[in-house]
């Protein structure tokens, strides 16, 4: 039996040392520890187009992002308006300093800026208009009103080192500032969302609306934060109510909700303080980093995270900033839950990050409503944006889509549950080709060789060159055994030398065998040409890597290249049990010469009839010489018998030759068929059988052979002895026809009384019993004598009455055939010519005379004219000389049939004088010699023809 190959692939062709597999080992380790590596939330991409040369010469020192562009401010006071792709659009020298803070309108219309130079500018993107502001001191944080473009009050908030925050309006003799807050310290982040304005200042955050003209909350600043001009708060207004605070390691969550009426023409109406607002810290938690920066991500947070170095550890919580002698760690963003569990962490490869402190970087965020977030996945064209900022960089981050997810998990070896999200619609269509041929690599990496093929029907589906390209690699690793099942055939159709390496992959390893036959037989013959996996195969005959199931697999590739006598070889040596119809098909009967012995060996019943039939191709001499050889193979003289028995009820002189074996085959195999067979058969050895019968003691064939042989006594004494069947011996006897030997049987029934009584029944009719009773010795009682003797005389006169009787009836018979043979040798014959039988047709006026034939008169066709002698007794003219018909009798006359019916109708009128033509009729008949016989029941009464001479010889 062939060896079952493992599940991975082909044993053996793919061997490693122990070393590889330790090794392997260790890395199976590493990826164990690696698939516990969470997914990143975000990808990264370094901003290219204008940002490398635009920073080449100066340092970022703020972003701002509307929904069409993104404002970018340098340490050198410009402001550089630029596309997503980091191209310049526009560019703004609006002050003479670093610029601190950036805001655009909700439209994107206009942007405004604050700088160290005390100035506050706002640009408008589209138009030629321009507004600055001068307050004389360091200017930090700003927020244009975002309704700025749509209202004519121009409003905006700022505030800086002073320690006012500037409500700024435009009123009817100009622009008005407005001092919201004062006296706690610079300002130092402020963002304006609806009608809420949010800032901070040293004390803490504080909110302002703008609809009821009231400050409506304060969150103080964390306990233990650095100082904010070492380390910035951060501000961000998540949706209209929530506004997310982030102070150094702190981060708060707070949830105002406010009851704002709006009037008539669109303005906020005041209402109580009481039932205006109401404000919830709905999270809050510390983190072990310094915050440079906070956006919202759905439901989560995303966070700029800043590492201290080692020489920080204990200053981590201080006010103090960190050192800046090139020992800083890579910036990270870090997505977190509201309950500050992290989602995922990543560390940015940010330019000269080792000598940056946590203010140097800045985070900002597209303007997202983060409507369409839903389970972590964000629609199309629809992923909020963030941009990291640093001095010499930025980075643009964005939500990782579902490529991304595929890439990840082909990059730390999931590629099942890859191929899983590809399937489920997850990316493009065109990624499972390439999902799949990574997913196959990997597993051929792995030796999941099995695995592999199994996959490919769904990874590579149509794509022929596909197929083809991963059957000649499973080829050259000598696994291409395992992906034959799942060969397509068709949807695609490889090409042909596909599926030739496949069937001789399969065909050289004995563990596929079985597969190899299934193969040909399912594959479509038109598909591959056979003659290559022939000649793969033909080296393996004979070797001890033959297998039944390459031989008939062999036999199947003979018979779609048209090798049918090849085939029916393999076919007779497997005992394929359809090998007849095979043969029948296609008339391959001068084929079977060889193969008598595997025929008869599948089914003699079939193959005996089928070798007789075919005798004239191979002899019976042929055949019995093969079946006597093959004796080591199976029981050879059985199947001689059977081929034997079948071919003499044929043809009883074909096997003539073969009769002294065929006694003996009787006699081991069927010894009721022997007798049979002695007495039809005349070419056997009658000394050789004897012998046999003896050796097998067959009696009865013994008495026949010895009857053959004229020994009759030897025989009768062996049916007496033996047998004891004084039936049989009488049979016997009479058989013979000799009265010796019924002498022989009385003698030797003389000293058996009971064979004497059985005798005295049974010789009735071959012999007298009352010779045998005058034999019996006196004294000698015989069992039921009376009785028989009885039964003998009423058999006697039973016999002798049936005999009479069939003798009565015997003779009567022969009377009556007697007469009807006289009757019938008496009637005349009637000989006639074609040509005269078609003139008399013709001639109706001498027909009439002649009326209808006689039923006595045979009549017979005369088909060529006779040269004889014979004569008409009534115009003594030959009969060869008219061609005309005639009449001969049985007394030897003979007549023209017309001198015969003219000389009866002249003396038919002499004899009566009656001229009437219907006295023709009555004359030269007799109605004496009508036979009353029985047989002639249907001429009963009718005149017969008779001779006119011997009717007149006898009337005289």
């Amino acid at each position: 039996m062939a060896p079952i190959p493992p599940d991975n692939g082909v044993e053996g062709d793919d061997e490693r040392d122990e070393e590889e597999e330790e090794e392997e080992e260790e890395e199976e380790v590493e990826e164990e520890e690696e698939e516990e590596e969470e997914e990143p939330r975000l990808k990264y991409q370094r901003m290219g187009g204008s940002i490398p040369t635009l920073l080449a010469n100066d340092v970022a020192s703020c972003i701002a992002v509307a929904e069409r562009m993104i404002a970018l401010g340098t340490h050198g006071g410009t402001i550089h308006i630029l596309d997503f792709l980091g191209n310049q659009v526009k560019e703004f020298s609006a002050h003479t300093a670093a610029v601190n803070d950036l805001s655009f309108d909700i439209e994107g219309e206009y942007i405004g800026s604050c700088s160290d130079d005390g100035s506050v500018v706002i640009n408008s993107l589209f138009t030629d208009e321009k507004m600055k502001f001068e307050y004389h001191r360091p200017m930090k944080a700003i927020a244009v009103d975002p309704d700025y473009a749509k209202k004519s009050s121009r409003r905006f908030v700022a505030g800086g080192l002073a320690g006012h925050l500037y409500f700024n309006t435009k009123r009817w003799l100009g622009f008005k500032d407005q001092v919201l807050h004062s006296g706690e310290g610079p300002i130092h982040a402020v963002k304006w969302r609806s009608s809420l304005i949010a800032w901070a200042n040293d004390a803490g955050v504080k909110v302002y609306d703008t609809a009821n003209d009231q400050r409506i909350t304060f969150i103080e600043r964390p306990r233990g934060s650095p100082r904010p001009e070492l380390l910035l708060p951060h501000l961000v207004w998540q949706d209209d109510t929530l506004l997310v605070i982030a102070w150094g390691t702190s981060i708060k969550i707070t949830s105002i909700k406010t009851n704002q009426s709006k009037a008539a023409n669109g303005s906020y109406r005041p209402v109580p303080v009481s039932s205006m607002n109401q404000v919830d810290i709905v999270a809050s938690f510390s983190t072990s980093y310094f915050i440079s920066g906070i956006a919202p991500f759905g439901d989560s947070l995303v966070v700029l995270a800043y590492i201290p170095g080692e020489d920080d550890g204990e200053k981590e919580f201080s006010s103090s900033v960190p050192s800046r002698q090139g020992n800083a760690q890579r910036p990270e963003v870090r997505v977190v839950t509201w309950n500050n569990d992290e989602l995922s962490t990543d560390a940015l490869p940010v330019h000269g990050f080792e000598h940056y402190k946590a203010k140097d970087y800045s985070l900002a965020h597209a303007p997202f409503s983060g409507s369409s977030y839903a389970g972590g996945q964000w629609a199309e064209g629809d992923e909020p944006l963030y941009y990291i900022v640093s001095p010499k960089d930025v980075v643009i981050a964005k939500p990782r889509d579902a490529e991304d997810h595929i890439a990840w998990l082909l990059q730390h070896g999931a590629h099942e549950k890859a191929l899983a999200a590809v399937e489920a619609g997850q990316g493009r269509s065109e990624l499972l080709d390439e999902v799949g041929s990574r997913y196959l690599d990997h597993l051929i990496v792995e030796r999941k060789y099995a695995e592999a093929a199994s996959l490919c029907p769904k990874l590579l589906r149509g794509s022929a060159s596909a197929w083809e390209r991963w059957v000649f690699h499973f080829a050259h690793l000598r696994q291409l055994p395992v992906l034959v099942p799942y060969i397509p055939t068709e949807n695609p159709r490889l090409r042909d030398t596909a599926y030739e390496v496949a069937l001789v992959a399969i065909a050289t390893n004995p563990s596929f065998h079985t597969e190899l036959l299934s193969t040909v037989r399912s594959w479509p013959p038109v598909i591959y040409s056979a003659l290559p996996v022939i000649s793969a195969i033909e080296p393996q005959l004979n070797t001890s890597s033959m297998t039944d199931a390459l031989k008939e697999a062999l036999a199947e590739l003979y018979v779609i290249d048209g090798q049918y006598e090849k085939a029916f070889s393999l076919y007779a040596d497997l005992m394929n049990p359809n090998v007849f119809a095979f043969i029948e098909k296609h008339n391959l009967y001068d084929s079977i010469r060889e193969k008598v012995v595997p025929l008869m060996m599948l089914d003699c019943k079939h193959a005996a009839p089928l070798l007789i039939q075919n005798k004239d191709l191979i002899t019976p001499s042929q055949v019995v010489k093969q079946l006597l050889n093959a004796s080591d193979k199976c029981d050879s003289r059985n199947y001689l018998h059977l081929y034997l028995h079948s071919l003499f009820e044929v043809d009883p002189h074909a096997g003539k030759d073969f009769h002294d074996m065929q006694v003996e085959l009787y006699a081991d195999y069927d010894s009721k068929m022997l007798l049979p067979f002695l007495r039809s058969s005349q070419h056997y050895t009658l000394e050789k059988a004897y012998e046999i019968c003896i050796r097998k003691d067959l009696v009865k064939e013994q008495v026949f052979i010895l009857g053959r042989m004229g020994n009759a006594k030897q025989a009768l004494a062996i049916i007496i002895n033996k047998l004891g069947d004084i039936e049989e011996a009488v049979e016997f006897v009479s058989m013979q026809h000799d009265d010796e030997l019924w002498e022989e049987l009385i003698q030797q029934c003389l000293h058996k009384p009971e064979m004497v009584g059985v005798l005295l029944e049974h010789t009735v009719g071959n012999l007298d019993p009352l010779y045998i009773v005058n034999m019996v010795p006196n004294g000698l009682e015989i069992p039921l004598l009376r009785d028989r003797l009885v039964k003998i005389i009423t058999n006697y006169r039973t016999e002798t009455s049936l005999r009479h009787g069939c003798n009565d009836i015997l003779k009567a018979d022969i009377v009556n055939l007697l007469v009807k043979y006289y009757n019938e040798a008496r009637h005349g014959i009637y000989l006639s010519n074609e040509e005269d039988e078609a003139r008399a047709k013709r001639n109706d006026g001498r027909t009439s005379q002649v009326v209808e034939k006689s039923p006595g008169v045979r009549s017979m066709e005369v088909k060529s004219k006779s040269k004889g002698g014979a004569r008409c007794c009534i115009c003594f003219d030959p009969f060869s000389i008219q061609s005309v018909n005639v009449i001969v009798f049985f007394c030897c006359h003979a007549y023209h049939m017309t001198c015969l019916m003219d000389s009866t109708y002249t003396s038919g009128m002499n004899g009566s004088g009656i001229t009437s033509p219907e006295r023709v009729t009555d004359y030269g008949y007799d109605d004496s010699d009508v036979d009353d016989d029985g047989d002639d029941g249907p001429q009963s009464g009718v005149s017969r023809m008779r001779c006119i001479l011997c009717t007149t010889a006898s009337g005289a």
